[in-house]
Parts: structure tokens; sequence; C-alpha cells
């Protein structure tokens, strides 16, 4: 005997205390798997509970939609054929298949509407099923009110050293306007090619435009459905600059420019800063080589000189010469010699 279908949702609404929006039949596989599986399928709140069929009051497995990427209609529309749509979400991908482009339709609606707390554009639905959806919005944003923005981070410093260039004397005009520091000739190309490359560089490049004496703008935006990239032209004036946006900007600068990005973006964009090369290695210096301390040519030390004993001259006429004493014999002193010499003469006067 079947149950109600009263009591299985009582049953139901005890597990989960996440409010019903829309349920229905679908399949289901994984992208990697062959075959789809039937499933009845609820999405309370942003789960989408998945049971075996419309009997059971205990759910076979459950996808958490906060995790949606985005979600892609994989066939051709066409209104009595089955749908295919793939949810790309953070760890898996997903098919669902409908039988009918119409009720594919309305799951699209759906979920797109609690994931994105907004409804989406272009929906091939009936009014009456439009007012339907804006309820399930209301109840949705009452439910999880979306989260304050965070205050903005302290203005970065490269925004409070960059001040406006000084007034040029009428007489010489500046036709060369200061250049932000991510501004960089490239094409539009090679700008997102570049912020795809090295989204840790940052997010803004200012680039010159196809137009004369124009300049463009390429950011790299983080989206719930993925990154983004967008291009916007700012058209020079005689006054400053004009970005060109629904309601069109005017500043002073191209640094101005940068700063309203930033501003608007709640900084969560930055310039493209190309990082410099760091070394990763320390290495360890020589040892010193070994000094020799001794000079290379010794230095000549003068001898000294000994000043000669004056002598009288009446002794120096008396003296005979001098000889150099032979090696070997004693040298006998001046005095003792004259003294020598008057004993001599004393003893032959005697004979």
């Amino acid at each position: 005997m079947s149950v109600p279908a009263r009591v299985v949702y009582k049953r139901r609404a005890t597990i989960t205390a996440l409010p019903l929006y829309y349920s229905g039949h679908l399949l289901k596989k994984l992208r990697k798997e062959k075959d789809f599986k039937k499933y009845y399928g609820e999405l309370r709140g942003a789960t989408l509970f998945l049971y075996k069929d419309d009997t059971q009051d205990t759910y076979t497995e459950k996808l958490d939609l906060e995790q949606l990427k985005s979600m892609e209609l994989d066939s051709p529309y066409q209104r009595k054929a089955p749908i295919i749509f793939t949810l790309k979400l953070h760890t898996d991908e997903v098919q669902l298949k409908m039988e009918n482009a119409d009720t594919g339709e309305e799951w699209r609606g759906y979920i797109l509407t609690v994931v994105k707390k907004k409804i989406p554009g272009k929906l091939q639905l009936l009014p009456g099923q439009m007012l339907l959806l804006q309820d399930v919005l209301n109840q949705e944003r009452r439910r999880n009110p979306p989260a304050p923005h965070p205050p903005p981070p302290p203005r970065p410093p490269f925004l409070l050293s960059a001040s406006p260039s000084p007034p040029q004397p009428k007489d010489e005009p500046d036709s060369t306007p200061q250049l932000p520091a991510c501004f960089f000739n490239v094409s539009r190309q090679e700008a997102e090619r570049m912020l795809e490359a090295n989204p840790e560089f940052g997010s803004i490049i200012f680039r010159p435009s196809t137009l004369a004496n124009n300049y463009a703008l390429t950011l790299r935006q983080l989206m719930p459905s993925g990154p983004v990239m967008k291009n916007y032209r700012v058209t020079s004036t005689n006054s400053g600059f004009v970005i060109e946006l629904d309601t069109p900007v005017s500043v002073s600068s191209l640094n101005d420019v940068l700063k309203y990005f930033l501003e608007r973006t709640e900084y969560r964009l930055h310039p493209y800063m190309a990082s410099q090369p760091y070394d990763t290695r320390i290495d360890v210096s020589p040892a010193p080589k070994s000094v020799n301390i001794t000079s290379p040519t010794p230095k000549t030390i003068p001898k000294a000189q000994v000043a000669p004993m004056p002598r009288s001259e009446s002794k120096a006429e008396h003296l005979p010469p001098s000889e150099d004493p032979v090696e070997g014999e004693y040298v006998i002193p001046d005095d003792q010699c004259h003294n020598l010499k008057l004993v001599e003469r004393r003893a032959s006067r005697s004979h």
C-alpha cells in the first residue's frame, strides 16, 4: 500500500527545515557515468534532494547548489524534446535530464534563482510561473540574506603616492599623460592572456586603444560562475578622460581612472604588476687568502758609526805609521809602546 503524498511530505519536512520551492521527476548522472538514473527531485533552499521515487521519505543523495559554478545547456532547445543541463560544481560535474524543454526551463529558473539570488533573464516561462519565481526569490532573500560587504581595505600605497601631475604652463602643454604603473603596450588579446596566465600578479591592465590618443582597460573579475574578462574604453578629452560606461564618468587623469575602478570594485581588484625575480640560494663566501706579513725586500738598517778618538799633534808626529796586525799576534796599545821606547833609550845611554 502506497503512503499518501501528504504523509511523505511531512516526513521529509522532519529531515530538513529548508523550504520546498520546486519538485518533479528528473534523470541524473555524473559526467563520467554512461547511463542516467531516475529520481524524484526536491529543491529545498539551495539544496537538491534526490529520492528514488515520489513515495520515498528518505533521500538517496543531495546536491549542494551553493557550490554551483555554472549551468549549461548541452542540447539544442526543442520544445517537445528531452533537455540536458550540466551543473559544474566545485567538486564534480553533474548532468540533469528532463523529459521536455518546458520542464527543464522551470528547473533552470528555480535553480539559478535560489543560487544567484536573482531571477535569470530571458526565461521562456509564462507570467504566472514568473510570479511564482518572484515569491521564491523573496523567501530565499528573507531566509538567507546576502552577507554585508566587508569594509574596504586601507588605500594601497601606490594610490597614496600617486598625486596628480602639476599643471603645465599654457604655452607648453603636456601632450603625454602620466601613465599608471600597470600600463602595458599590448593588445586586448595579449592583455587577456597576461591576466589569465598570471592572476597572482593582478587583475587590471591599462593599454592603448585601437583609436588614436585613447586608452582601454582590461580586467579579470571573479564571479560566482567563474573568472570573467571585461574591457572598457577610456576616451581622452581636452579636460581629462571619460570612462565609457552606461553613464559616462569624467575624471582628470588616468590614475583617477584606476582609482575609480578600484573603489567601484571595493578594492577586490589590483593593478597588474609583474613580479621581480628574487634569489633563492645563499652561497658561502670563500675563505680569505693568507697574507704575507714579511716584506719582499728587507729594509737596510744603517750601522752606527763611532767617531775616532782625537789625538794630539805632537804624539802623532813621533809615532810611526800604524801597521795592520798580523793575524794571531797581540796588539800593543799605543801608550805602552811609547813607554817601551823610552826605556830602551835610557838603557842605551847608560851603556
